[in-house]
């Protein structure tokens, strides 16, 4: 299982961004699927999961109410768009898949190598 994560860069706070992760082998329709970052120097947070078939979204407390995670199982990707962006929202972007579908904060089995957002002040 591969992820490819794309659709980072540079962006005004208070700006949006959008960002995909697409998945090639394995089964993306029945996996899980969440969106992490990491920030230099920080340890890796977690911001947003999704389960397999959408009902189920869950964010960090720092992205709740300004990011939004989808999916489209058709095109075996997901999403996360980021709102009204902050500097401190710079960070490596990471998207993972977990194999259990449910979509949670922790425990994932695949990773994606990251995608780079940079918030200017």
């Amino acid at each position: 299982v591969q992820l490819q994560a794309s659709g980072g860069g540079l962006v005004q706070a208070g700006g949006s961004l959008k960002l995909s992760c697409q998945v090639s082998g394995g089964t993306f329709k029945s996996y899980g699927m969440a969106w992490f970052r990491q920030a230099p120097g920080k340890e890796r947070e977690f911001v947003a999961t999704i389960n397999w078939s959408s009902t189920r979204k869950a964010y960090g407390d720092s992205v709740q109410g300004r990011f939004d995670i989808s999916r489209d199982n058709t095109k075996n990707t997901i999403y996360l768009h980021l709102n009204k962006v902050r500097p401190e929202d710079t960070a490596v972007y990471y998207c993972a898949a977990d194999r259990t579908g449910y979509g949670s904060r922790s425990n994932y089995d695949y990773w994606g190598q990251g995608t780079l957002v940079t918030v200017s002040s």
